[in-house]
């Protein structure tokens, strides 16, 4: 089992040469692109199988001991991840493929949209699978740049500003993380995570607590967390919808699953806790106020996406089983579902012709179905029963009221207001776009394609990757007890670092 650690590595980056090697055939790139995604989805589900029956697989690369060489590790919350990171991934290549134009005017397909979509996909997957901090950093380098040609691929002037501010912030958090690997090599001798779960704790409190704190500071920044957020909704409104929507279901998560990585095996007892409880409770409140004053629908779906990765904070912030169990249901849950909401915003934009809300009205009127594609998710990521959102807000609700500390029981009423001010700016999307009398359609012509947006043409295959990913949402609700187990059961492996640290260095150079 593995030898199956890899391949999600491995066959999109040897994909992804073979694309640019065909880049003028563009029904192979596609139907290749598909083969290896849904290659990846089936051992992603091996190995989840397998690390929830048996615990961690590992992978020593090279036959090198640790912690010396490269080790790969899928252990129940990576390979969860893993699963349903490229599962959302291979829907929206499907929405991709269909949409032919996207969104303003831009040619949905190139030579380079398949090769990088193929190496985003294997830095997700490095940085779900990766065992040690250097490659961490490496995986993120991957996934940056192919993000930084997929959001700025045939641009113009007036969407280069965003797409530099991205590549900009990118780029300084990159120099950031690198620097903090060499601190912790500096401290500590080693990169691998395993290892380095013994080591930090040898370290004096203040420096540990400064490893905590810049960790947080590093990994805040790509996960857009509050006062760090600036770049997100600036950058992401520019590209394709299906970029768009990747990036808000995957790239943020990404961060996040680090940020609960390292804080939770190398500074498990709670060194970081009351400042992350104070990013959470700004994140959450911040992005869902910025939201409801945006007129943009790509800007206002962009705040909510930052509002709520403080929900995840939340719950790492206590650092409880409880409270750990209810950030992988709330993340898994937020990758659907933001994806979806993103997709949804594509066809509305799309058949409206413009992301204003004041330019847009009676969409319910002539296209029922997608006001029922952006109803769905937007109860769901408003925490209304009995969808999967409020499932994972019970949960982290439940374990900020058995934390029972004031500054916990702050962010839980702050957590509840929250969901009623999503309720809000989704509402005011549902009023200004899909109620009253249908407006005109609003051409937006792009100067360097000889195409129209607004024509209210949606292909088959939009349709049904939106629908599949508005169904997930739902399935995870229904799958909410299986969900919870396993959820509950990686929340144990998160605290508990002995089993994670056996199956990396052996039992000896595990113990204590």
């Amino acid at each position: 089992m593995s030898a199956l650690v890899p391949l999600p590595v491995l066959l999109p980056l040897l994909a992804a040469a073979f694309s640019l090697a065909v880049g003028h055939f563009a029904t192979v790139q596609r139907v290749l692109n598909l083969l290896v995604l849904s290659g990846i989805v089936v051992v992603a589900a091996l190995l989840l199988a397998r690390a929830d029956g048996s615990g961690p697989v590992v992978l020593q690369l090279g036959g090198y001991a640790p912690p010396f060489g490269i080790t790969l590790v899928a252990d129940r919350l990576s390979a969860l991840l893993l699963l349903v990171s490229i599962s959302v991934m291979l829907a929206v290549l499907v929405f991709a493929i269909g949409q032919r134009i996207t969104d303003q005017g831009r040619a949905s397909t190139s030579t380079a949209f398949h090769p990088m979509y193929l190496v985003l996909s294997a830095g997700v997957s490095l940085a779900y699978l990766t065992g040690d901090l250097f490659n961490l950093f490496v995986a993120f380098e991957v996934m940056l740049s192919a993000s930084y040609v997929l959001i700025a691929r045939r641009t113009n002037a007036e969407r280069v500003r965003p797409s530099m501010t991205y590549v900009i912030v990118s780029l300084t958090s990159s120099l950031l993380f690198l620097t903090m690997v060499a601190v912790v090599y500096t401290a500590t001798g080693t990169v691998n995570l395993a290892d380095l779960a013994g080591r930090i704790a040898l370290l004096p409190d203040g420096a540990r607590a400064g490893l905590a704190l810049l960790m947080a500071v590093v990994f805040g920044i790509k996960s857009a967390v509050v006062p760090l957020h600036f770049w997100l909704p600036d950058s992401y409104p520019t590209a394709p919808a299906p970029v768009t929507a990747v990036f808000a279901a995957l790239l943020t998560k990404v961060a996040v699953y680090a940020l609960i990585r390292t804080q939770t095996l190398l500074f498990g007892d709670a060194t970081s806790g009351t400042f992350l409880l104070v990013v959470a409770l700004l994140t959450m409140l911040v992005g869902a106020l910025g939201a409801i004053a945006q007129n943009d629908l790509n800007r206002l779906l962009s705040f909510l996406l930052v509002s709520h990765i403080g929900y995840m904070v939340f719950g790492l912030g206590l650092f409880t089983e409880i409270g750990l169990s209810g950030v992988i249901l709330y993340v898994v849950h937020h990758i659907a579902v933001q994806g979806a909401l993103f997709l949804v915003g594509g066809l509305v934009i799309r058949h409206a012709g413009t992301p204003s809300l004041r330019h847009m009205r009676g969409l319910a009127r002539s296209y029922p179905l997608v006001a029922v594609l952006f109803a769905i998710p937007a109860l769901n990521l408003a925490g209304i029963p009995p969808f999967s959102g409020f499932v994972a807000k019970v949960v982290l609700l439940r374990a900020g009221a058995e934390a029972a500390t004031p500054l916990a029981y702050v962010v839980t009423a702050a957590a509840v207001a929250t969901s009623f001010l999503t309720l809000f700016a989704l509402s005011k999307v549902w009023v200004g776009s899909f109620w009253g009398e249908p407006a005109p359609a609003v051409p937006d012509v792009d100067p360097t394609d000889d195409v129209t947006v607004g024509t209210g043409e949606s292909s088959r295959p939009m349709l049904a990757a939106t629908g599949g990913l508005v169904l997930a949402g739902l399935v995870f609700a229904a799958l909410a007890g299986p969900l919870s187990g396993v959820s509950e059961r990686a929340a144990h492996d998160l605290l508990d670092q002995g089993p994670y640290r056996a199956a990396v260095l052996g039992e000896a150079r595990a113990a204590p």
